[in-house]
């Protein structure tokens, strides 16, 4: 039994009416003398149209095509509900859809997937039940195009109905159908589910091995991602530029510059390097890898830009500290008529916030309105970490009683991190009276509540937090850094000995304090957030694990190369000075990623500006 699939509120007629009689041969259609030859020319100029995407032909031919009487021909249905979604016009395609007066397979077919394809996909399931209903039967492509709807809303539970119908018709082992399962079973974060599809699949095409890839990805589970990519190269599958773009986001998620750079130069030579799916993942590979340069040279390189990559590159400016230039490709949107959507306004906001713009966020703020877009918890959180980052605590709380919504918990920590910053424990109490009303939160948030506590010298406060934590059960993230070296990942945490250059580390570590001592450093303890004596705060401080990973990247690095080093937790006060004096020592160029954005250590100075 099929499950019940949710009707939306359009309810058009549930049977199709009566079929009119086929019109007589029109006269002279496009001077020709044959119907048939007539319908077949139409069809091709339709194709050659959809081809080139030109609207204003595609709306005379329809025009044509109405006063002819062709628009009772299956064939010509199809290709003008394919024009009108290759067109971003869905729309279009369903009104085409509803003035066809015998609805095939093949239409019903065609307009579920211009839904689709044009991300409705709740109108897309909605059809497909008024097309059970009107006694159609799905097929290998109507399948496909109801599983990928499934997908889209993660709505598994529909898509294991859509799966079952499949079986019970036989489907289930045509390749395209399987392919189609596997991809939405990922895509709904059934993994397990879809790895069953995929293995019990008689033969894979390369949506099924892409669906896998991008499910293993998605899931976090990157060796397993990367193992499956090797093993469709092995069997010689002739891989697409989803599944590149996959596994260029596996290498930037994980950080792995070398392989993604491999697995670029092989995207060159299979030409999927123009495609923008592909561009996306790659500028923001080189973004995380902190590598900014090479994201604007793929940026630039490929002539046509969908939103996806205008959005990674204002992400990728954001967090380089490159402000001026993420205002810049705002105004480069505009102008090209792409319309941005609530990703492109967090990544401008993002920017504001880092920058201390506060005014300028205001506008950017006030300008998605303007786009028909409304605020989320997100767009607010943006604000108020831009606000308090900027010391204006009560506007930063004015805006969240302001909200439509209920506060999310990242709203909360956003304010509780300008409560640290700004040293206001009264309102910190506050916040995390707030937040504990929300129930379990993460470990961050206690985190935040205590390091506001202990910067302001409050240690028992702050030790009262730490207790709630591990009352919770829930253990505190370990601070690491990271830092590649050809094909090997170096990790180091604090005080961490177990390195096999751990002498050399720590020799370098102190020849390198003495140099940064004489040339003015002072170690700040105040960031060491525990109750200790001043000699062991400063032991404490000296081997944070980013320090650790730099003087490994000192000892083992040529001296042209920068010092990548990534971290998975916020970059500490008194570090973000030492790697300044690092930098202005050593002659080098240190990177650093930590949990929030990058900075630039050159000759002493850091890109963030120390607004960070």
């Amino acid at each position: 039994m099929l499950h019940q699939i949710p009707r939306s509120p359009f309810q058009p007629q549930t049977h199709t009416p009566p079929s009119k009689p086929l019109p007589i041969t029109p006269q002279n259609p496009l001077n020709q003398s044959s119907f048939e030859h007539n319908y077949r020319s139409i069809c091709n100029l339709l194709l050659s149209i959809t081809h080139s995407r030109s609207l204003f032909k595609g709306l005379q031919l329809h025009g044509h095509i109405v006063k002819s009487g062709f628009l009772t021909i299956h064939l010509v249905c199809h290709h003008l509900i394919n024009f009108y979604s290759k067109s971003q016009l869905p729309h279009y395609s369903r009104q085409v859809f509803e003035e066809t007066p015998v609805k095939s397979s093949t239409t019903w077919s065609s307009v579920i997937s211009a839904f689709a394809q044009n991300e409705l996909p709740s109108l897309a399931i909605d059809f497909f039940r008024r097309m059970l209903d009107n006694g159609v039967r799905p097929d290998d492509h109507i399948f496909p195009s109801a599983t990928k709807a499934c997908g889209i809303l993660s709505r598994c539970d529909i898509g294991q109905s859509v799966h079952s119908f499949a079986v019970k018709t036989g489907y289930d082992c045509d390749v395209f159908v399987g392919s189609s399962m596997v991809d939405m079973y990922a895509k709904c974060g059934e993994i397990g589910d879809a790895r069953k599809m995929f293995d019990e699949m008689p033969d894979r095409n390369v949506v099924s091995w892409s669906g896998m890839i991008y499910g293993y990805s998605q899931m976090g589970e990157d060796e397993e991602a990367l193992r499956l990519f090797k093993q469709a190269l092995i069997e010689d599958l002739d891989v697409n530029d989803f599944t590149f773009s996959s596994v260029v986001r596996v290498c930037g998620n994980s950080t792995l510059l070398e392989l993604g750079k491999q697995i670029h130069g092989l995207c060159l030579k299979t030409s999927y390097d123009s495609s923008s799916f592909v561009g996306s993942s790659l500028i923001s590979l080189y973004s995380k890898c902190g590598v900014i340069e090479d994201a604007y040279l793929v940026f630039h390189e490929i002539p046509i830009r969908n939103l996806g990559m205008w959005n990674a590159m204002l992400i990728a400016c954001a967090q380089h500290a490159h402000t001026e230039k993420a205002f810049d490709l705002f105004k480069q949107m505009e102008g090209v008529g792409m319309k941005p959507n609530f990703i492109t306004f967090l990544c401008v906001l993002y920017a504001c916030s880092h920058a201390g713009l506060v005014e300028k966020g205001q506008f950017y703020f006030e300008l998605m309105k303007e786009y028909g877009i409304e605020p989320g918890a997100q767009h607010y959180a943006s604000m108020v970490d831009l606000l308090g980052r900027a010391g204006k605590l009560k506007d930063a709380v004015s805006i969240i009683k302001k909200m439509p919504m209920e506060p999310t918990e990242s709203v909360w920590g956003a304010l509780l991190t300008g409560c640290r910053i700004h040293g206001d424990t009264e309102l910190a109490s506050f916040v995390a009276d707030r937040v504990f009303e929300l129930g379990p939160v993460s470990s961050g948030i206690h985190v935040l509540l205590s390091n506001a506590y202990a910067a302001a010298g409050r240690y028992e406060e702050a030790a009262r937090a730490r207790k709630m934590l591990r009352d919770q059960g829930v253990k505190k993230e370990t601070g690491l850094s990271w830092v590649e070296e050809g094909n090997r990942i170096h990790t180091f945490a604090a005080g961490d000995r177990s390195h096999p250059y751990t002498k050399d580390i720590y020799k370098k570590l102190e020849e390198l304090g003495e140099e940064m001592e004489r040339a003015g450093y002072i170690a700040d303890t105040s960031f060491v957030l525990r109750e200790v004596d001043g000699e062991e705060k400063n032991q404490t401080i000296r081997y944070h694990s980013e320090r650790l990973a730099i003087a490994f990247g000192l000892i083992s690095f040529p001296p042209e190369r920068p010092i990548r080093v990534m971290k998975n937790l916020r970059v500490c006060g008194d570090c973000h000075t030492a790697i300044k004096f690092m930098s202005k020592c050593s002659g080098r160029t240190i990177i650093v990623r930590d949990n929030n954005r990058f900075h630039r250590f050159e000759d002493g100075n850091c890109s963030c500006r120390d607004y960070w």
